[in-house]
């Protein structure tokens, strides 16, 4: 979602900062001598940022009037009044047409003042028994599960597009890593199930993280709750929430929902760039795993040669945005006193920054894994053959004929140093010359030195077999079914 505009009257200036007169609607202002700066307007006004809330502000609003209207608080001509005119204002805010203004301070007031000049003293009436305390934390809430719901959306399209990729390349060697140096044979399908598998991690956390940011702060009103005969469980069905914030104090001064969001995006955000980190690598001269379309990469202003990974490059540096949201949303609730503090206004434009960030960068990477990424097979199944990749198969090979596990290392391990010496492989090394390392080697030991064999062998649930990665595969696309 963009970010919208600033108020159309706002006018930043340098300089000394002028008053004026008291705002045309103010629902404090009779309790103060002089009128606010118009420095403080703008140091203070959320309204440039706290716009894209106005669609559940609206949806709140809403429920909270029909709400009062069954309790009898409201009568039956002013719900019709308000629910006319928050339609108003609903049509004009789609059309372009709301005047937000900053004197209006933030979206809330922005709505009740339009819906006053609407309908008179009914909009005047909506606000009983809710403060701008509980109604901002429900309106958090509302917009943030329907983030929530869009981002778990797209993680499962980049997931679709990794299995569809993996499947592609099932049986396709390459060489696993550990401390970036050659290690095992593992299969390209088997490393990108690898991300699959961080991914779902990720849904999970999203999905437990929504069942928390769910529940229903309205009716909280400032910190106390009302003297008024509410239903909470009314607005809370009509809203869609499973249930209730218990404790009016917490629920108006809670943003623990929003920094658990935080951090599962953070770690979305993780996984994406380690991931990014990966593409870097393996579409460099030296790697040469992969290959990115040139419509995600750009050129050099002074090398002509170049072809610059610069989409996976910036999701390795936007990741650093969203981590750094949620460092600024924990600072941010670290020292707070109960209950509601203006601190809180400064959540939001983090959670913003990292619903906008987050989304884009998914959206972009699903495109690239779906449409411009191509594997270099072969050139992946010749780096799978440098650093002794199938040594620890040879080790195995030995514990299988008897040998313990350490002596069989030790074994390999001189073998190793003798290949290395010999500037050629294991698979290289002549019968007789294994032997003298071990007389349990046999003629057999050459079908687990090759790459095939050694990845074959890893047959298990979670292994790197092709056929282990095809079960894998199918139980993931049953999964997001």
């Amino acid at each position: 979602m963009p970010t919208p505009p600033p108020p159309n009257d706002a006018d930043p200036k340098d300089g000394p900062a002028p008053t004026v007169g008291l705002p045309q609607y103010g629902t404090w202002s009779g309790r103060f001598a002089e009128p606010m700066s118009e420095r403080m307007q703008r140091f203070n006004a959320s309204i440039r940022f706290d716009q894209r809330l106005a669609a559940v502000d609206i949806a709140g609003s809403r429920a909270h009037a029909r709400m009062l209207a069954g309790a009898g608080i409201l009568s039956k001509t002013d719900l019709e009044a308000i629910e006319r005119g928050l339609a108003a204002i609903s049509g004009e805010i789609e059309r372009g047409e709301f005047a937000w203004k900053l004197a209006d301070e933030d979206v809330h007031l922005a709505i009740e003042k339009r819906l006053t000049e609407l309908v008179g003293d009914a909009g005047k009436r909506l606000h009983t028994a809710r403060s701008r305390n509980d109604q901002v934390a429900t309106d958090v809430r509302l917009w943030l599960r329907g983030e929530i719901d869009a981002l778990s959306a797209q993680i499962k399209a980049l997931r679709r597009a990794l299995l569809d990729l993996a499947d592609r390349h099932a049986d396709a060697i390459m060489p696993g890593f550990t401390h970036l140096q050659g290690a095992q044979p593992v299969t390209f399908g088997h490393y990108l199930m690898a991300y699959d598998a961080m991914l779902a991690r990720d849904m999970e956390r999203f999905a437990d993280c929504r069942r928390r940011v769910n529940r229903l702060p309205l009716g909280s009103a400032a910190l106390a709750g009302t003297s008024f005969p509410i239903d909470r469980e009314a607005v809370a069905r009509e809203l869609g929430f499973e249930g209730l914030a218990p404790n009016s104090i917490d629920a108006v001064s809670d943003r623990d929902f929003a920094i658990e969001f935080e951090a599962a995006a953070a770690l979305v955000a993780v996984h994406l760039s380690r991931f990014a980190e990966e593409l870097v690598l393996w579409s460099t001269p030296r790697f040469g795993f992969i290959t990115l379309a040139d419509r995600f990469c750009t050129g050099s202003s002074i090398m002509p040669q170049k072809k610059n990974p610069d989409v996976p490059e910036l999701v390795r540096g936007k990741s650093a945005r969203v981590i750094g949201a949620l460092t600024t949303l924990l600072v941010l609730m670290k020292a707070q006193p109960l209950a509601y503090n203006k601190d809180n206004q400064e959540d939001k434009e983090p959670l913003f920054d990292t619903v906008d960030t987050l989304a884009d960068t998914l959206a972009i990477m699903t495109d690239l894994v779906a449409t411009g990424l191509a594997a270099n097979v072969d050139r992946m199944r010749d780096a799978a053959r440098e650093g002794f990749a199938t040594a620890t198969d040879l080790a195995d090979y030995l514990v299988s004929k008897g040998l313990p596990f350490r002596d069989a290392h030790e074994a390999v391990a001189r073998a190793v140093r003798e290949a290395e010496s010999r500037h050629c492989d294991l698979a290289e090394l002549p019968l007789p010359d294994l032997r003298g390392f071990s007389p349990l080697i046999d003629a057999d030991v050459f079908d687990v030195l090759t790459l095939e064999g050694s990845v074959r062998s890893r047959d298990h649930p979670g292994g790197t077999s092709p056929r282990q990665v095809r079960a894998a595969i199918a139980a993931a696309r049953a999964s997001l079914a």
